[in-house]
């Protein structure tokens, strides 16, 4: 595997082979990266969030709420995040507390949330029992150990895990509904990796996999950095196990490794390759961190408003770290230092299309479905069906209607990414020629090959609009992105849209 992943760093053909392998060892692929320079690695982890071995987004995931907020705060900081297209991290004990002060159960709040956003909606802090309850010293807690700095080896305030049972047995009847209610749920796996007074029992992390598969929602599992070898390998071996979608990687005051911003890279990489959903978020990361992980393929950084502890555990250092932080705009930021004149990171208008396609595909095609050597789409499209944005779509054609409306035995998709796949998919019971359009040629190289292994018809990549179109009998402007869509149309007026 050394060789291979040695290989890969610089060679497309090598990283193919890996991601074609579907039960990768998770001890071979972190021993291999820890043998690669810091250069390397990043090279590598960005390898794979390249199409088609990964997800090539780069997002925030905004926690909105803290224990002592105001109703009315939580909601329009609920209502801006999802003008701004952020899914919305949901912390089950903050909504919980919020709810007592007003006399409301925990749910009847995720439900308000739920009514007035579109973006998907990520459960954490919820355990066997439902929501989590934790005392004050917890819910309050000021974030000294990512202010003192690491290493972690405990609570500055020398706490444990401490939950308040009572409460949790309260609002016991109401958990199933919380996952219905959610797009996503979080489990934590670091009790595993010596972190047992951090996190609840694996016992817990399973029960609550086992109900979000049970309501076909997205499951993400936290893990942390610790000695950067022997408790990764754990992390990422116990993620698996539980049916992970999404890995989480914490650093901060949980990176216990001498040089921090390495071990951080490293891990990222590794996560980019063993995440069965290709997706890999931080929850925790101090700014260095952050962005050796963003070289290194990180795609997804959870932060959060002021008072909600995401807000500090995300883009700052030891020393200006604490409770209070505003930590949305810093990583916003931080972002786009990293990859200026992007537009990252995604906005609303971007999941909008993302949700279109998925539901233009269906969910039968969608992530965790393969055609040929990948899955169509990432956890991302998993997600997204569980969302109000998803419910609310009307689309211009279905599926079907895109293949009845397809004329002659020669047909031309401009665009050549997933949704593509799924068009390409249905036209090959129908004709004898599908030509792939697309100007990107790792884009166009890897559809093409892919399709060509899985499919009866002959599929042919041309990377120019107007010779596809005239090759073709028939047009599909297969983006759900508005101006993608409207520069195929420049070149091939006549194409049927999707969108």
């Amino acid at each position: 595997m050394y060789d291979l992943i040695k290989k890969a760093v610089h060679d497309d053909e090598a990283a193919i082979e890996i991601s074609k392998i579907d039960n990768k060892n998770a001890t071979e692929v972190v021993d291999a990266i820890s043998q690669l320079s810091l250069e390397e690695t990043m090279k590598l982890g960005m390898q794979f969030k390249r199409f088609p071995l990964g997800c090539d987004l780069t997002e925030v995931v905004a926690g909105t709420c803290a224990s002592d907020l105001e109703l009315m705060d939580l909601l329009g900081n609920c209502r801006l995040a999802d003008m701004i297209g952020a899914p919305i991290h949901i912390c089950a004990y903050a909504f919980s507390d919020i709810a007592e002060k007003f006399g409301m159960r925990g749910v009847e709040v995720m439900q308000k949330v739920h009514d007035i956003v579109d973006v998907p909606l990520d459960l954490d802090h919820f355990g066997e029992n439902g929501a989590m309850r934790l005392p004050r010293n917890i819910s309050g807690c000021g974030g000294e150990c990512y202010n003192k700095g690491p290493a972690f080896t405990e609570c500055p305030r020398g706490r444990i895990h401490e939950r308040l049972i009572d409460k949790e047995m309260a609002e016991k009847a109401d958990k199933e509904d919380w996952i219905k209610l959610s797009s996503s749920v979080a489990v934590n796996v670091t009790s595993e990796q010596t972190g047992d007074g951090h996190a609840a029992p694996l016992k817990e992390a399973e029960d609550i996999a086992n109900l979000a598969k049970k309501y076909g929602r997205g499951l993400e599992s936290i893990m942390f950095v610790g000695d950067g070898y022997d408790e990764v390998i754990t992390g990422f071996e116990k993620s698996i196990e539980i049916g992970a979608d999404v890995i989480v990687v914490e650093g901060g005051p949980f990176n216990r490794c001498e040089n921090t911003t390495e071990s951080f890279a490293k891990t990222i990489a590794a996560a980019r390759i063993l995440s069965p959903g290709k997706v890999v978020a931080t929850n925790g990361a101090y700014e260095h961190e952050v962005r050796a992980g963003l070289r290194s393929g990180l795609n997804m950084v959870i932060t959060g408003f002021p008072k909600n502890h995401h807000g500090y555990m995300c883009g700052f250092e030891p020393g200006t770290a604490k409770r209070g932080k505003f930590g949305l705009p810093r990583v916003i930021q931080i972002i786009n230092e990293e990859f200026p004149n992007r537009g990252l990171p995604v906005q609303k208008h971007d999941l909008l299309a993302l949700a279109t396609a998925v539901k233009i595909a269906g969910l039968d095609y969608v992530y965790p479905r393969k055609i040929g050597a990948y899955h169509v789409g990432d956890a991302h499209w998993a997600t997204l069906v569980n969302s109000n944005m998803y419910d609310n779509i009307e689309l211009k054609h279905s599926l079907n209607d895109i293949v009845n409306l397809a004329q002659g035995n020669t047909i031309a998709l401009h665009g050549g990414r997933f949704i593509s796949w799924v068009i390409a998919n249905e036209l090959d019971k129908e004709v004898d020629e599908i030509i792939i359009c697309d100007p990107d040629k790792w884009v166009l190289d890897n559809t093409v090959n892919n399709l060509q292994d899985e499919l009866n018809a002959t599929v042919i990549g041309v990377s120019d609009d107007k010779t596809a179109a005239k090759d073709a009998d028939f047009s599909i402007a297969s983006s759900t992105m508005i101006p993608v869509k409207e520069n195929i149309l420049k070149n091939v007026p006549n194409a049927l849209t999707i969108v």
